[in-house]
This record gives C-alpha cells, structure tokens and sequence, in this order.
C-alpha cells in the first residue's frame, strides 16, 4: 500500500477517534439524561465540548481534499517521497490541531492550522 493510503487509512481511525471524543464530551456536557432521551430541546454545551466540536468541523473541512488527494495520487501513480511527505505533514499536523485547539491555544492553533495545509500543498504540487 501506498504512503499516502496509508494516512488515508490513519486519518480515518483519527476520524472515528475524533468524533467519538467529541460526541463523548458534548453529551455528557448536556447531561446524561439529555443525551439518552429524545433530545427535544437545545442544551448548551461547556467550552470544551464547544473546542472538540470546532476542531471536529475543522477537521471536516480539510478532510476531503485530503482524501481527493491521496486518491489522486495513486490513482494516477503520482506518488513519491514528496507527496508520501505532504500526507504525513497533514496527517500529524491534524493530530496535534486536536489538542492544541482544545487548551485554547490561539497562534499556535493557527501555525498547526497552515501547517496541515502545506501537507496538502505539497501533495498538490506533484499532481499540477
């Protein structure tokens, strides 16, 4: 298997970890008894189940050019140490956003933020 299905392999186990997480603490930041009943009305949510849910959606939106990307790469047999590079930069960028977003940590947040960004750049680079 190819590095970058390889990530595309990890970055789904690090989506079915992240969301578990944050659904994990956004129920029980509404109440156990709210997240097992019917969930008719709104509950606010505490600051970290609201960080985990931002990163979570932050997380979605890279995600699927990621995934176009790593397909991309293989598909049209484009892969090389450049773009196994660009997956791992993404990949390991995404698992720090994750806990840097959660402390509220606002710069840094951004810097792994553009960092993620370049993974997918430099996957990009080679398909142009």
């Amino acid at each position: 298997m190819t590095p970058e299905l390889t990530y595309l392999a990890y970055s789904v186990v690090l989506l079915i970890a992240h969301v578990l997480v944050q659904a994990t603490f956004s129920d029980l930041s509404k109440g156990i008894g709210w997240a097992l009943g019917p969930r008719d009305e709104d509950r606010e949510q505490n600051p970290l189940a609201e960080r985990l849910q931002k990163a979570l959606r932050n997380y979605l939106e890279t995600y699927v050019a990621f995934v176009a990307l790593a397909l991309a790469v293989t598909v049209a047999d484009a892969g090389n140490e450049t773009t196994a590079l660009g997956a791992a930069v993404w990949f390991w960028a995404r698992v720090v956003y994750i806990p840097v977003y959660v402390s509220g940590v606002p710069l840094i947040r951004s810097v792994v933020f553009f960092v993620s960004l370049s993974g997918l750049g430099l996957m990009l680079i080679q398909l142009l």
